[in-house]
């Protein structure tokens, strides 16, 4: 009797596991796989889909723009449900490999009339990066907060379409997502009108979008925060600023203090305001913008 209960067990199993439709119903029941090709993505589609969706950042040891991925790396991507592209040039590794278009989002697609097109620009490394320079379209986007929201918006329909039957979840992160979007946005706005035409540097040609999007003054040498400039670097900075002259340099990440002490004998401080295109060791992309804003702010210059 034992043995016969066994074997009629043993027989629905199989007979459920052959059964028509059964496949797409494991599939089903697996959560989406969406791939992204930046940080900032990921935060997106990670606050926008919860637990509805894995999300994929590939790790990165270096500037996620110029990444160039292996084998191995490429085939996760194509083995995606949804693969999210920044646009504007942005990771340039995936023109050249095939991806299906049918899983592809173009997340900056909305406002590509709007892309700011980079003067000639000289080559230069990011340490494992090797060298590429930023002629061409400025691609960070989502430091305009009113880009990033479109970028958040785009990730929204494209969560909706591969998930049909939960778009009222979807809805409600996403308009979590954009109230803190929208209260940064306010925030950066106002500390803009403080520094109305005053002279900014950045050292690093990246803020494109952020000068634009708050009509900051920013013009940009090509400093590594871990690397004294030379000579000519000196000398490059010496000449923008008899013409625009700053007193605040923006860095993507704390300067050296060789560095920052150099520039403050110089009269200039030196104010990280990280675009966080890579995953940051601690906090997340909101957290890391929030500490930005703050320290520009607290940077604001005297009336």
């Amino acid at each position: 009797m034992i043995q016969k209960t066994i074997l009629v067990a043993i027989s629905v199993v199989f007979f459920s596991a052959c059964k028509p439709g059964g496949e797409a119903l494991e599939k089903k029941a697996r959560k989406p796989q969406v791939y992204t090709v930046n940080y900032p993505l990921a935060y997106f589609a990670e606050r926008i889909g919860g637990k509805l969706i894995d999300v994929h950042f590939p790790e990165i040891n270096g500037d996620p723009a110029f990444w160039k991925p292996e084998a191995k790396d490429v085939r996760a991507f194509q083995g995606a449900d949804l693969i999210l592209l920044n646009g504007a040039t942005y990771a340039k590794w995936t023109t050249k490999v095939s991806l299906p278009e049918s899983k592809i989002v173009n997340t900056s697609a909305g406002f590509q009339n709007r892309f700011i097109q980079v003067k000639k620009d000289g080559a230069h490394m990011h340490g494992k990066d090797g060298d590429h320079n930023h002629t061409g379209t400025a691609f960070t986007t989502w430091l305009d907060l009113k880009q990033a929201e479109q970028q958040a918006v785009a990730i929204r329909d494209a969560l909706m379409k591969l998930l049909p039957n939960s778009h009222q979840s979807i809805m409600d992160n996403f308009v979590a997502l954009q109230k803190d979007l929208q209260a940064l946005d306010t925030e950066l706005r106002g500390i803009a009108v403080k520094f109305g035409e005053a002279p900014l540097v950045g050292s690093h040609p990246v803020y494109q979008y952020l000068a634009r999007g708050y009509d900051l003054k920013i013009r940009s040498v090509h400093w590594e925060p871990d690397e004294m400039p030379d000579e000519d670097g000196w000398a490059e900075l010496a000449a923008i600023r008899k013409e625009h002259p700053a007193k605040i340099m923006l860095w993507e990440a704390e300067p050296d203090r060789a560095i920052a002490r150099k520039l403050l004998e110089q009269s200039v401080s030196s104010v990280v305001f990280d675009p966080c295109g890579n995953r940051p060791d601690e906090g997340g992309w909101l957290s890391v913008i929030q500490a930005n804003v703050s320290r520009l702010g607290k940077a604001t210059p005297e009336k």
